[in-house]
């Protein structure tokens, strides 16, 4: 075969790693590699798995893992994520549906300061009835702030 410059190869690199390579470059534990293939969140082919039935998981998996990663570190959930990634492998997540996902969670975020805060109120508000009512210094009676009578 001689050499042509019309005819070019393109060669791709795949590198191929154990889980414990695969969990080292995500930060992902193995177990949590494992539930994610389990929950079918990556895959792997039938063909990826060594003699010795090791599996050999891409750099497309690793690729998918911190994706995850990224997702989850906005606050989404594990099934959020998913969603997302879904909407992105079906080229479906345009800035608008991403935008909108976006403000749903900042609704939810929201909504949950607005709890905490109410929370951190109830519990200031305990605090103070009980050590002005109840608590006397060097008392070794427990306190009667969780007293169900």
């Amino acid at each position: 075969m001689e050499y042509s410059p019309r005819c070019t190869f393109v060669v791709k690199y795949f590198f191929i790693m154990l889980i414990g390579e695969l969990s080292k470059r995500s930060g992902f534990t193995r177990d949590t590699i494992r539930f994610y293939e389990k929950q079918g969140l990556i895959s792997l082919g039938r063909r990826e798995r060594r003699v010795n039935n090791y599996k050999e998981y891409s750099e497309e998996v690793l690729r998918r893992l911190l994706l995850f990663k990224k997702i989850k570190s906005y606050g989404f959930t594990l099934n959020e994520a998913a969603e997302i990634i879904a909407l992105l492998d079906n080229n479906l997540a345009s800035c608008e549906v991403i935008s909108k996902t976006a403000s749903d969670k900042i609704a939810i975020v929201d909504e949950k300061i607005q709890e905490l805060k109410a929370l951190k109120s109830l519990l200031k508000s305990s605090i103070e009835s009980c050590n002005a009512a109840y608590c006397k210094p060097q008392a070794t009676e427990n306190c009667p702030l969780f007293d169900l009578d």
